[in-house]
């Protein structure tokens, strides 16, 4: 949108609407306009020899809105893996590969080699890559896939010297097209300043031209992603992060003591099945926290908060259950001083409850 394109978003998941999801130079889809796209969408459904699933229906919502606005360019992410997701009918004019983690696997075998070989099935053969996933023991997978050119990060772009500011952050982001220094960052973490870095180059690459440093800088200064080191209250300072995976955990658990040295820490903690419990609180216990509150987020696929009371306490942690997730975050509300951090983290479906409950 910064340099000047009309560009449409498809993501997932959402955090307080389905309507997240869609968005056209970063304002999601109206009401209106939602009901009837899904209305448009509905009536081939009707007739289709096979049910589509509730993902396949928002892509083809989404991609019929982004045909009837225009859109210059649409950001599409893969819902799950990539060769065979509802979004892969398209042909992307740049792929993106962010990187390799433990999600939707049992881990079984070389559960790397199967999930890199199943995402790079998004890749357009003699269109370009930019690649995030900087395992040398996977680079083969995505080369046979013919992209042309590959970028690799801390290769052929990344981020650097990051430093602390009010609000987020600022970094030096470098790519094949150019360097841009002193570049505010309005995210917090480490992870964010390298995927800043992974946009720059993927919309250079789709132009085939540097994008110029007042693009740039317009285009970090203003980001905002609900749920992702998002603070929703200060004093204390409640903070929402859907992490829910190692990788995602293990970037949290980097990020929180360098961005925010608070006092103690409490937690608000929900998870979903079949995902390991156990696994979460081993990252999270790296953060000392001095209160665990676990809840059952608001989902059929919820672990319960006794069972996630238990797998806390077998890790050593203080923990209380409280089932509800409004409760929950207001009893950490109650129990933290001013300087304290309340940290709500473990699956995205928690934090819709959250944040009415953070509200000062």
């Amino acid at each position: 949108t910064a340099a000047g394109l009309r560009a449409g978003s498809y993501t997932s998941p959402h955090v307080d609407t389905v309507r997240e999801r869609l968005a056209i130079s970063g304002e999601k889809i109206t009401e209106e306009a939602f009901g009837d796209l899904i209305g448009d969408v509905s009536r081939y459904v009707e007739v289709a020899p096979e049910r589509p699933s509730y993902f396949e229906i928002l892509s083809a919502a989404a991609f019929l809105w982004f045909s009837n606005e225009a859109v210059d360019v649409a950001v599409v992410e893969v819902g799950l893996l990539g060769r065979f997701d509802a979004t892969n009918v398209i042909e992307a004019d740049v792929s993106v590969i962010t990187n390799i983690g433990f999600d939707h696997t049992d881990g079984a075998g070389d559960w790397r080699r199967a999930i890199a070989g199943e995402k790079a099935g998004i890749i357009g053969r003699g269109r370009p890559l930019v690649l995030g996933e900087t395992t040398v023991g996977l680079l083969d997978v995505f080369i046979d896939e013919g992209p042309d050119p590959l970028y690799e990060e801390g290769r052929d772009f990344g981020a650097r010297a990051a430093r602390r500011a009010v609000g987020g952050q600022v970094v030096d982001l470098w790519s094949p097209y150019g360097h841009y220094d002193e570049v505010y960052l309005s995210m917090h973490g480490t992870h964010q300043a390298d995927n800043a870095a992974m946009a720059v180059t993927t919309v250079e690459a789709m132009l085939d031209a540097p994008l110029g440093a007042e693009v740039v800088a317009a285009a970090m200064c203003d980001l905002s992603v609900p749920g992702r080191l998002e603070v929703v209250a200060e004093r204390p300072l409640v903070v929402l992060d859907g992490a829910h995976n190692p990788d995602a955990l293990r970037s949290l658990v980097a990020s929180v003591p360098e961005v925010f040295p608070a006092g103690r820490r409490i937690l608000v903690v929900g998870a979903l099945g079949p995902r390991d419990p156990g696994a979460l609180f081993d990252e999270l216990a790296h953060l000392a926290p001095d209160l665990v509150l676990v809840c059952t987020a608001p989902s059929p696929r919820a672990v319960p908060a006794d069972e996630l009371a238990r797998s806390c306490a077998e890790r050593g942690l203080d923990v209380e259950a409280v089932p509800d997730v409004a409760e929950a975050v207001r009893r950490a509300v109650a129990l933290a001083g001013e300087d304290d951090l309340v940290l709500v983290t473990g699956s995205f479906y928690v934090l819709s409850g959250a944040r009415p409950a953070a509200a000062p």
